[in-house]
């Protein structure tokens, strides 16, 4: 581990370097905000998959390519004029303290739930902040995400159930209407029923502790795991999958849950 001299000094070679590369490559001299922004998602994107892995080296290496973007947005704006990165550093510096009534000022708040609480009415009445609730969730984020999103921002003004168990009447009432729809034969019907059954299943997750957009990952990388098992040894028996019976199918993928035991 280093020094904060040291961290401060790396930082410091890494402006460096892309003050360099914005001058002498062709390439980076020609980006702009445009042009960055997906590849910016796709870092992202990168990122959240070396985290989920809990791979530290490709973590390292990950957080190396979003910080790039973080900097490389900063020198664009500074070579217009608008702000640079130590304006970046300030601004969050600032937003943090402001937020943080509880280390920084008098506010009382003893718990993770009373901070979160504590973060969304400092959002409401900070100057250029949310004007609404809901306002400071992004339109563009995954609709699972967003869902999850949405809903921990209305628990923390007090929008929520009163017991986690509540929430089960919910689900079972949206399963229902998902069944009458099929039974009615409406398509557009059915997509909101499914709509308000998929909301539903997040608001329990959530109200159980569990992140759902990580428990679906979760169980997309089972699913990943134990189909490739299945493909791989229908390669090593001679059959294509598409002339295997459900029965031989059900045998190796029961093989493949065994395995990860």
């Amino acid at each position: 581990m280093h020094s904060r001299e040291t961290k401060t000094e790396a930082f410091g070679r890494l402006l460096d370097v892309l003050d360099t590369l914005r001058v002498k490559c062709p390439w980076d001299a020609k980006q702009t905000n445009d042009s960055l922004r997906p590849n910016t998602v796709e870092e992202v994107y990168e990122l959240a998959d070396a985290l989920i892995a809990d791979d530290s080296a490709n973590i390292r290496k990950e957080l190396g390519d979003v910080l790039l973007h973080v900097a490389f947005y900063s020198k664009i704006a500074s070579e217009k004029g608008n702000f640079d990165i130590a304006d970046v550093c300030d601004s969050l510096v600032e937003k943090l303290k402001f937020r943080h009534p509880h280390i920084y000022g008098d506010v009382k708040a003893d718990s993770a739930e009373k901070v979160a609480q504590n973060w969304e009415e400092i959002k409401l009445r900070e100057k250029g902040g949310n004007k609404t609730v809901l306002a400071g969730v992004p339109s563009a984020l995954p609709a699972l995400i967003k869902a999850n999103r949405i809903q921990e921002k209305a628990r923390n003004v007090g929008f929520d159930w009163e017991e986690p168990s509540q929430v089960w009447e919910k689900v079972k009432e949206e399963t229902a209407e998902v069944e009458q729809e099929i039974k009615r034969g409406d398509a557009s019907g059915l997509e909101e029923e499914f709509g308000d059954l998929l909301f539903a299943v997040v608001n329990a997750a959530r109200l159980y502790g569990v992140n759902p957009e990580n428990a679906l990952e979760r169980t997309n990388r089972k699913f990943i795991s134990r189909f490739n098992y299945l493909e791989a040894k229908s390669h090593e028996i001679g059959k294509p999958l598409k002339e295997m019976t459900l029965a031989e199918m059900d045998r190796y993928w029961e093989e493949a849950k065994k395995l990860e035991r």
